[in-house]
């Protein structure tokens, strides 16, 4: 039975290669112990803003095995974004590397049926389902457990060989396979530049971020009026931001990625400082047709744009 659980969790880890995934590791399906108290916490002092959701299905988050029945096995899997390509004027409001190409939801989704597919073609039957940061799943935690990194000061996960510009996604599957059971040690250290760079002070302190504060947050998820005590603080971001991962030592281990779907729309990377001012809804629609950025809709791009304009011009 160890032997099939050996050679199943190898298939699966080389399919998920051949897929394009940077990384996939495994762990057991069971209650995170260690994250139940820092998410209270992080809830109780609001760090989360108005993201009400987090409140929502507080035990679903650290079991598993409540969001999949007969979960047996958690399958992380990290698909790398990491790219050099910059907007072409230095003026203009910036957009987070993650959201130059189609949306990672859709791409990467579309990768886990594939993967479900092919264990249940060369495996049997198996039960399970595909997460995408979009369900109660503690996508960073899982994958510390499976060994694909460390969760760094900034709380994005780390690996030491290749960074921290990649995604995180999950399969639970009903299956016992073999598990990773070494987590990645922290190499941290004493550095401190994610917390030292950040422009809204959201690290309140080592490993542990106030969602409320930071530029993602303000930029993408709040949907009221950004408060006026982050003017002149946004860095010029009008969606997401990569201050804290741009300044980590580790990530000059980036390597390009060679997903096609996160090329961006020819158009992106040249339109100036004037043409965002100006920008129409229909060039919002034709530039992100497929992207992350409609999350946060064009007026909602608009009210970031302009923000950062009154405070530059």
């Amino acid at each position: 039975m160890q032997q099939n659980r050996s050679t199943y969790s190898q298939l699966i880890k080389n399919e998920a290669k051949n897929l394009g995934f940077m990384f996939c590791g495994i762990s057991q399906a069971e209650f995170l112990e260690d994250e139940a108290p820092r998410l209270e916490q992080w809830l109780k002092k609001g760090m989360h803003g108005e993201m009400q959701y987090m409140e929502n299905h507080f035990d679903k988050r650290l079991d598993p095995r409540l969001l999949v029945d007969g979960a047996r096995s958690v399958i992380s899997l990290g698909l790398n974004y990491y790219t050099e390509l910059e907007q072409s004027d230095p003026f203009s409001p910036k957009i987070s590397k993650y959201a130059y190409g189609s949306d990672y939801h859709l791409v990467i989704k579309d990768k886990l049926k594939q993967l479900l597919q092919q264990i249940n073609e060369k495996i049997g039957e198996v039960g399970g389902r595909a997460f995408v940061d979009s369900a109660p799943v503690l996508d960073k935690a899982w994958a510390k457990k499976a060994g694909l990194g460390w969760i760094g000061k900034n709380t994005n996960l780390i690996n030491q060989k290749s960074g921290s510009f990649f995604f995180l996604a999950e399969l639970i599957i009903d299956l016992d396979l073999e598990y990773d059971i070494a987590p990645t040690a922290d190499h941290c250290g004493t550095c401190t530049r994610c917390i030292d760079a950040c422009p809204t002070e959201a690290i309140v302190t080592p490993y542990i971020v106030d969602g409320s504060r930071c530029i993602s947050y303000l930029t993408i998820e709040l949907k009221n009026e950004i408060p006026q005590e982050f003017a002149g603080k946004m860095d010029n971001w009008m969606f997401g931001c990569d201050v804290c991962q741009d300044v980590c030592p580790w990530n000059k281990f980036s390597v390009l990625n060679s997903e096609p779907a996160f090329a961006p729309h020819p158009d992106l990377m040249t339109l100036n400082k004037k043409d965002w001012q100006e920008i129409t809804e229909d060039v919002f629609q034709k530039v992100f047709k497929n992207s992350a950025v409609k999350r946060t809709k064009f007026g909602g791009l608009k009210r970031n744009i302009s923000f950062l304009r009154e405070i530059r011009d």
